[in-house]
């Protein structure tokens, strides 16, 4: 069984996010989603929202698939977390130079703490290339348009957060 390990703070999953897990899920059986609880950068949404928020989008492309996607919050060494969840693979998504820049030398020290575990890279679709989930909060944070960037209930979540000031 292929197990790869898609890791990031999802805060929110965006729909660059989701193009990478619909692609991710089409070259494996199992995707877990890795949900780092990462207090250092003050998630705009705690770490139950986010994994709410992943495993009501990633439900569709679990059963358009065929393939078992999962969320697992983790606030390991990320090697650690493709170990607890008998990941072989390491899905990583690229959308520009500087992104590369950054990856390679996280593969480079995490092939140092276990060669067995592979990085695969999939690049961003052009469409989407420029969406970090840091500029979307900012453009909401505004009172910008963001249904570009995310789903529907996405954006009613961020709407709803912002609300609450």
């Amino acid at each position: 069984m292929r197990v790869a390990l898609y890791p990031g703070t999802f805060d929110p999953i965006t729909l660059g996010h989701i193009d990478i897990i619909r692609r991710a899920a089409a070259l494996v059986d199992k995707l877990v989603i890795g949900v780092a609880i990462n207090r250092d950068k003050g998630p705009m949404f705690s770490l139950e929202e986010r994994v709410a928020m992943i495993e009501t989008e990633c439900a569709y492309l679990s059963e358009q698939t065929g393939t078992e996607i999962v969320a697992h919050p983790f606030e390991n060494l990320l090697i650690d977390c493709a170990h607890d969840v008998g990941a072989q693979i390491i899905i990583r998504g690229l959308r520009a130079v500087a992104d590369f820049e950054y990856e390679f030398q996280m593969v480079g020290m995490n092939r140092a703490l276990d060669d067995t575990v592979e990085t695969v890279f999939l690049m961003a679709d052009a469409r989407r290339q420029a969406i970090a989930s840091k500029l979307v909060k900012e453009i909401a944070r505004l009172g910008g348009d963001v249904s570009k960037f995310v789903t529907p209930q996405v954006n009613e979540a961020l709407k709803s957060r912002l609300a609450q000031g």
